[in-house]
């Protein structure tokens, strides 16, 4: 099992960005596809980005594109969200989540998970 930790996570007016962090621990880092999800208030745990085990290969989710990027150092065990041009429905809880396999966009398919950064965006 990966632990993951998240960190980066704060409020935010609406237009402003934010870098969120993940770092990984316990088994070899560029094993896994890794992603990101979030969870808003009555909301379900949605996906948001995916990257492949070298990095090659993203995935976003529709609403995200353009705005939000993924990426990884394996050398550091790291990745990262940098997202831009932020709006009041990205709120939510972001998680950070590890899978051993190929990239995947479902939420099913990560065996580890952290525990959570909260990402406010004001209007």
């Amino acid at each position: 099992q990966v632990q993951l930790v998240e960190s980066g996570g704060g409020l935010v007016q609406a237009g402003g960005s934010l870098r969120l962090s993940c770092a990984a621990s316990g088994r070899t880092f560029s094993d896994y596809a890794m992603g990101w999800f979030r969870q808003a208030p009555g909301k379900e745990r949605e996906f948001v980005a995916a990257i492949s085990w070298s990095g090659g290969v993203t995935r976003y989710k529709d609403s995200v594109k353009g705005r939000f990027t993924i990426s990884r150092d394996n050398a550091k065990n790291t990745v990262d969200l940098q997202m831009n041009t932020l709006k009041p429905e990205d709120t939510a809880v972001y998680y950070c989540a590890a899978r051993r396999g190929i990239l995947t966009t479902i939420r099913s398919d990560f065996g580890s998970w952290g525990q959570g950064t909260q990402v406010t965006v004001s209007s």
